[in-house]
């Protein structure tokens, strides 16, 4: 291909030397023939973009004596092609940005010139397109020194003298600024000052261009394309740019003062259905957006009392205009607001959220307008809310995820529904019904569907408050087929008994029903059973709940929207306290690293580190450049566990001035860290008494990422593969439990909370019904425990037979014998004891004759003293745990007893993001408190998925109860699963809260050691993070230098041809099947390397 041999030459060592005339030539050729003849062709610009064309070409020969339209729009359809593909488009201009603001002045001056430059309208559109990749990539330096001078306060210059008067005067310090403005604008040079004016006035001249564009559409005859793709994608940058607070700010007045969204309402081109159709479902969006309640100074958003403070104003403003210019408006402008604004009021987006049925309809399902198809390429505009970087506040935030997720959500149903149609073979019977000839695996016919309760309505409310239906299914396969017609979204309550009463989740027995029928009672949407009972009143319609055959279920992992969709709904009609060091990092404002441990005022100056060092010298090698001063002297001593004081920065001595001699103490003091070893309580004589102790040396960076996790605030762990996140995630967990045993920690991935608790490697379970039953379990130990303790005690009656009775028990027999025991052998005043004595008093030898023996040692008063009161301690802690399990004899259900440990008992609580955002309503109910959040693979969960774990309890005095954030995850691997690819791409919805966090700037911690694979492999991919290194042992130990028995390489790529004439297939969405692959080389592979002595355990 032609392209191809330009692309070579573009790689060729000596391109920077090549002459100006000959780079003209040789971009004007490739631009004419490759990208303008072909219509901007996608394919055509992917294999430039692929060959590096900007890279090793355009920018490398890019300056001011080379201008021409071909260059200025190459340039732009490659940077176009690199945010489609989602790659990063600004690292060569931020290599070499010494031209690239003359660039942008190019590119500015060639979209407002148009036709004048020699440009058609389709390379405007692509200008355009350019422009609003600059607008949303403010985080990079580069390009926001180029924009902010678009869209700033100077702008204001071309709005209406009496506008401006009225805009200035509403804050009045903008006055003083303005007037500054004025004044320098006025000392420029005429060169200067035109550049200014240019860059004052440019979107202001832009939007007169586009208007001139869009009447330019005639009422009748065909439209061209170009100018409706144009005019689609000049609205799409003025919604990106109403979207974002920093370009919001000044540009919101102007773009009301040009009234753009008027015009465009009184368009040729709204009027034209079919062309015009995405046009005005992106004018909807703007308008929605210059509508936003929010401040545009302050950023804070409005309430609804202020948005009525607005309207008045502005019928006060129109009856006062009427009154000065138009006498027979008299009546009018003397009128009282509620006699004038007598029209019904806007529904507010939150009542209109509120009314929203969450299960889809057929209507939305099949409609490609609402939902696109999967086959999005990426080339056009869709009327689809952006993730970026920044949201105006958090009703915002939670708008746009809340509509991407139930678009997501409906294109998944989509697939489904057609996937099970497909395969039930639906046909018509010669009777004029529906036959289905085949079956599927997710679907049933329904036997009866009847509604069994409609709820009263709820005050202010005009929707039922629930609906609930039963669902009779027969399993026998061979049931008479009838038609479909509707389709209708439910949640199941549950499966009905004999006599008709829901059966209760929860574990074994299992009840046992009898035929082949079964019944389940169903939730239907409330909001949709009005809208269907209304159309059926109003249009004379039939019934759609007395026509259900068929009822398809989904799979459960897949199939938690509504439940997302309700828990978003429910927060944006609450008031959301989010956390204050957290909400501007959220909302993507303000100093990134604010919420770094270093820079938050309760940081903790003294951590317990638990068993986190092996010895004295592993402690100081995590800490290189500080000083370690130990307050133990006798090396002997110097053993883990360690408690450390970090030196912590005072806040009150910022900005003073200090003497020379003081800020060097003060640099020492930063660098000196003071270790205290400590000694761990004796609990007791049996070897399971001893805690586990951790073995891993960590790592420098590790050893940060883990105090890092112990202080308040947001952290921020990216590792790469095999360096030991998880291992992090558990010391951390570890350290908080033990340095803050009051507060409640919730980690996503031992309550486990459903969701997941399968994939656990262990015979343990972690549900919330095993901890119940292991709760049950383990006090039937313990109160075996305390009747093998009364029978040592030669006490009678059985103390034994619940945790009441133990504990009256403990009260007047346990520790009345442990206080005489503790008079006789405590040390007086001017007295000591012998040894012997600690043996000889002690009280419960016989309870402890099945320890190791001997119990007591004799060689010394303290070290049997300390034996003695951890075999106390042992034995208290057999009552503090029957004291603590008592609730679950007088609460008898399963139910009431996992909601009681989950809201007092657990301190570690385990789900999933998903769950959480399924359960959010109910944990909120039970007053479900937690203190910190840990979070692994976090770059793999949706956005807002990722922050409804923040929200999952009721604030306290109007404050969160969140002290620590704790994300550990890498950004560079697999992003979270979005299907439909116009979300995906076009709306940014792969874009995790992990990912943005790290796009913004907020600190991490980068692990920089790995340890799971060979050298030779880890240099596949190191180079995509900072410094990734290995560890010791993969340099030192035999497996990872000797070679693979049986492989020549350590990697090796496979060319996979055709199978028996069979090529790769696509058998179902997101899924691909390569026959020869599975066949030829995966099979034959796998046995070889077994019978080359490789175990199972290390083949994956």
């Amino acid at each position: 291909m032609e392209n191809q041999t330009h692309a070579k030459k573009a790689s060729a060592p000596s391109v920077s030397q090549i002459n100006a005339e000959y780079v003209t030539q040789v971009l004007e050729d490739v631009y004419e023939k490759e990208i303008l003849k072909s219509k901007f062709a996608i394919r055509k610009i992917m294999l430039l973009e692929f060959s590096q064309y900007l890279e090793n070409y355009l920018w490398v020969n890019y300056n001011p004596e080379v201008p021409s339209n071909a260059y200025l729009m190459s340039i732009c359809c490659i940077v176009n092609e690199k945010f489609r593909e989602n790659v990063p488009a600004w690292e060569v201009f931020k290599k070499e940005p010494t031209h690239f603001p003359y660039f942008f002045k190019c590119v500015m001056e060639a979209v407002l010139a148009g036709e004048e430059a020699g440009l058609t309208l389709k390379e405007q559109t692509v200008l355009l397109v350019f422009l609003d990749h600059c607008f949303n990539s403010l985080e990079v330096d580069l390009i926001r020194e180029q924009v902010q001078q678009l869209i700033s306060l100077p702008m204001w210059m071309c709005l209406l003298p009496s506008r401006l008067q009225h805009e200035l005067k509403k804050v009045p310090k903008l006055q003083k600024f303005w007037n500054l403005i004025k004044k320098n604008f006025d000392k420029l040079e005429d060169k200067a000052s035109e550049q200014a004016k240019m860059e004052r006035t440019f979107l202001s001249a832009l939007i007169k261009k586009f208007l001139g564009v869009l009447m330019s559409i005639s009422p009748a005859g065909p439209v061209p394309m170009e100018k409706v793709h144009y005019c689609e994608r000049f609205i799409e940058l003025m919604i990106d740019l109403e979207a974002l607070l920093p370009t919001r700010r000044w540009f919101n007045t102007v773009l009301d003062d040009s009234h753009l969204v008027v015009s465009c309402h009184l368009s040729i081109l709204m009027q034209r259905e079919k062309e015009g159709h995405l046009f005005c479902q992106l004018l909807d969006m703007l308008k929605f957006y210059t509508g936003f309640e929010i401040n545009d100074q302050t950023g804070n958003a409005l309430t609804e009392k202020e948005m009525t403070t607005l309207h008045y104003d502005r019928i006060t403003s129109l009856q006062r205009a009427a009154f000065a210019h138009f006498p027979e408006l008299q009546d009018f402008a003397l009128s009282n607001v509620a006699a004038v604004s007598r029209h019904e009021r806007r529904i507010s987006q939150i009542e209109q959220l509120n009314q929203m049925p969450l299960y889809p309809t057929e209507k939305i399902i099949w409609d490609e307008n609402i939902v696109p198809t999967e086959y999005y390429s990426g080339e056009g505009c869709l009327a689809l809310p952006k993730l970026n970087l920044q949201f105006l506040t958090l009703h915002d935030y939670l708008l746009r995820n809340f509509n991407l997720f139930r678009l997501e959500s409906t294109y998944e149903i989509r697939q489904d529904v057609e996937d099970v149609v497909t395969r039930m073979k639906p046909w018509q019977s010669e009777y004029g019904g529906v036959v289905f000839g085949g079956w599927a695996r997710m679907a049933q016919t329904i036997t009866a569907f009847s509604i069994v309760e409609v709820a009263k309505p709820n005050i202010g409310e005009n929707w039922p408050a629930r609906v609930r239906a039963d669902i009779t299914v027969n399993l026998n396969p061979f049931v008479e087929q009838t038609g479909l017609a509707y389709v209708r979204g439910c949640e199941v309550q549950g499966m009905l008994d004999d006599k008709g009463r829901v059966i209760e989740e929860g574990p074994d027995p299992k009840p046992k029903l009898r035929g082949d029928t079964r019944t389940f009672r169903v939730w239907l949407d409330p909001n949709q059973y009005q809208q269907d009972m209304t159309s059926n009143i109003q249009n004379a319609t039939e019934d759609p709940y007395e026509s259900f055959n068929i009822i398809m279920r989904r799979k459960p992992k897949e199939n938690n929207f509504k439940a997302v969709l309700e828990t978003i709904r429910n927060l944006m009609n609450t008031e959301c306290v989010v956390p204050e060091w957290l909400h501007d990092i959220i909302l993507g404002y303000g100093d990134p690293g604010s919420a770094h441990y270093s820079k938050m005022p309760n940081q903790i100056s003294s951590l317990d580190f638990n068993d986190t060092f092996l010895s004295i010298d592993h402690l100081r090698s995590c800490f290189p450049g500080y000083t370690v001063k130990v307050t133990e002297d006798n090396p002997k001593l110097q053993i883990p566990p360690f408690r450390i004081k970090f030196p912590v920065q005072n806040k009150a001595d910022k900005g003073k001035k200090r003497k020379a001699d003081s800020e060097e103490e003060k640099k020492e003091e930063e660098k000196m860290l003071i270790v205290e070893p400590h000694v761990t309580p004796n609990r007791g004589p049996y070897p399971y008494n001893q805690p586990k102790r951790n073995t891993i040396q960590f790592t420098p960076t590790q050893i940060e990422a883990i105090r890092a996790g112990m202080q308040p605030g947001l952290t921020m762990v990216v590792g790469p593969p095999g360096t030991g996140k998880t291992d992090v995630a558990v010391q951390i967990i570890s350290n908080l439990y033990h340095n803050f045993p009051e507060q409640r920690t919730l980690i996503r991935h031992l309550l486990r909370m459903g969701h997941g608790e399968e994939a656990l490697e262990t015979e343990k379970d972690f549900s919330r019904y095993g901890r119940v039953n292991y709760v049950l379990a383990r006090r039937l130990e313990l109160l075996s425990e305390v009747g093998r303790l009364q029978e040592s005690l030669d006490v009678p009656g059985d103390v034994s037979y619940t945790c009441e009775t133990a504990g009256h028990f403990y009260l007047y027999q346990v520790m009345s014998r442990w206080e005489e025991y503790m008079s006789k052998v405590r040390s007086k005043q001017g007295c000591t004891v012998e040894a012997e004595a600690v043996a000889a008093h002690f009280p419960f030898h016989k309870y402890f004759s099945n320890a190791p023996q001997p119990v007591f040692y004799g060689r010394s008063y303290e070290e049997d003293m300390d034996i003695a009161e951890g075999c106390y301690r042992h034995i208290k802690k057999i009552f503090t745990q029957l004291e603590e399990f008592r609730a679950f004899e007088l609460l008898r259900s399963g139910l009431d007893r996992s909601k009681y440990l989950l809201v007092k008992e657990a301190k570690i609580i385990a789900m999933t993001c998903t769950h959480a955002a399924l359960k959010r309503h109910d944990l909120v109910e039970l007053g479900f408190k937690y203190d910190n959040i840990l979070m692994e693979e976090a770059a793999q969960i949706l956005e807002i998925e990722t922050f409804i774990p923040l929200l999952l309890q009721n604030p306290e005095d109007g404050y969160s109860r969140l002290k620590r954030w704790i994300m550990i995850g890498d950004h560079h691997q697999l992003p979270p699963v979005i299907k439909n690819m116009a979300f995906q791409k076009y709306s940014n919805m792969e874009q995790s809260l992990f990912t943005r966090f790290v796009r913004l700037g907020v600190p991490t911690v980068d692990l920089d050691a790995q340890g799971r694979a060979r050298a030779s492999l880890c240099n596949l991919y190191n180079w995509r993070y900072k410094q990734l290194g290995n560890l010791p042992h993969v340099q030192l130990l035999p497996q990872f230098q000797a070679p693979n028995p049986g492989l020549t390489f350590d990697f090796q790529l496979i060319n996979v041809e055709d199978f028996n004439g069979v090529n790769n297939a696509h058998l179902h969405r997101n899924t691909h099947t390569s026959t020869s692959q599975a066949h030829k080389h995966s099979t034959y592979a796998y046995t070889h390397k077994h019978i080359c002595a490789h175990s199972f355990t290390t083949v994956e």
